[in-house]
């Protein structure tokens, strides 16, 4: 995978490998392995305008490094991959939309995704263009795909954690002419490649499992075609939508541990789903690793790992917010992915169709048993 200065990092084939290796320039005497983050508005520009850096809005040399990081990840050993950052995950995923699609195109969208995107949709319908809607489980997008232009796909769902073919989708979607962008945000490029499986796009919020720690707001779209990536460069360029250096910074040291994190998370929450499971207060459990999920099987087929999130239902939504409320070692808040454990009752913020007592669970990295044994404390205290 060469970066912008066609630098090609020697990597072995392991994934903790890649992460602690990703991106990193070539080694200079006296200077660290990964250079601090580079605050500019403006760079030196004498004479005509030539070279990659000339104002802040454009580059930035840590969106460079950050960017050649989740490109290696993302596609490794492919060099016609380009990685663009951006300041959130919403900002990623408003690039690929409104770069793409133009007045009387036609979208498809899961109906089941990311609560936000209700907002987008009415947005781009705003600007004429007709959005289509379809579960995301048993690959419903099929029934509408005729005539789109855009094909959206988020697997696993989120926060229902439902999983479709991708490979089946995206190649349905190019004998129609649509492009296929994938949110891969809970899956991570540990979990799951888009691009090896078809897609056009790989689009994520590395505020979640990506970087890991809560502490930062990121966003990245991954692509092979040279023209559909440009687009959205410029939709960068116009809406300002940019990194800022030291989020960028971090984003890029919290990858160093990605595979480590992902690891012990993506485990304890197999362990937990596990034993959520003999609960009979619990309803509703999905995690895609486990045998009996009904995504299981396709998600075997795509992922490497089944990510760190967990739900199910509780009985009622009082009972659910006793068992939030008793939980020791899981913070109660929203987003997902972090090495802190958190759950929240979905419901509360509306827009999900989800049972008033859904919870999804983000699994941290605390060590298993205590973590497992601090829900099922909760879940016996919650009963009363």
């Amino acid at each position: 995978m060469s970066g912008a200065d066609g630098h090609t990092a020697p990597f072995g084939s392991g994934d903790g490998t890649r992460a602690v290796r990703a991106g990193l320039p070539e080694p200079v005497k006296h200077e660290p392995t990964l250079p601090g983050p580079v605050f500019a508005a403006h760079y030196h520009l004498p004479g005509e305008v030539t070279g990659p850096y000339g104002y802040g809005r454009d580059d930035n040399p840590t969106w460079t490094l950050l960017e050649r990081a989740i490109g290696e990840l993302e596609a490794p050993g492919q060099d016609d991959v380009e990685t663009l950052v951006f300041a959130s995950g919403m900002a990623a995923i408003s690039s690929v939309l409104f770069s793409q699609l133009r007045a009387g195109d036609t979208a498809v969208v899961p109906d089941d995704c990311y609560q936000a995107m209700p907002l987008v949709r009415a947005q781009l319908e705003a600007y004429g263009i007709e959005v289509r809607t379809a579960p995301t489980a048993g690959d419903a997008a099929l029934d509408v795909l005729d005539g789109a232009k855009l094909l959206w796909i988020e697997t696993p769902s989120n926060p229902g954690l439902d999983v479709c073919d991708i490979r089946r989708l995206a190649e349905a979607a190019h004998a129609r002419g649509a492009l296929v962008a994938v949110d891969n945000t809970l899956a991570t490029p540990l979990g799951q490649r888009p691009l090896e499986l078809g897609a056009d796009f790989s689009v994520a919020s590395g505020t979640k499992q990506l970087t890991g720690h809560g502490d930062v707001l990121l966003g990245y779209v991954t692509g092979r075609d040279a023209e559909a990536m440009a687009a959205v460069r410029r939709w960068r360029k116009i809406a300002g939508a940019i990194a800022g250096p030291m989020e960028a910074w971090l984003a890029h040291r919290s990858i160093a541990t990605l595979q480590l994190r992902v690891e012990r998370q993506d485990a304890t929450a197999l362990v937990l789903a596990e034993a959520l499971r003999e609960r009979s207060e619990v309803s509703g459990l999905r995690y895609p690793g486990l045998p009996d999920d009904p995504s299981h099987k396709v998600a075997s087929r795509q992922m490497r790992r089944y990510g760190c999130v967990v739900s199910f239902t509780l009985p009622t939504r009082a009972r659910a917010e006793r068992f939030l409320d008793a939980l020791r070692l899981v913070d109660d808040a929203t987003s997902f992915g972090g090495v802190r454990s958190t759950a929240e009752r979905r419901a509360r913020w509306g827009g999900d169709d989800v049972p008033e007592g859904f919870i999804r669970f983000s699994v941290g990295a605390e060590d298993p048993e205590d973590l497992v044994a601090d829900v099922l404390r909760a879940l016996d205290e919650s009963a009363h």
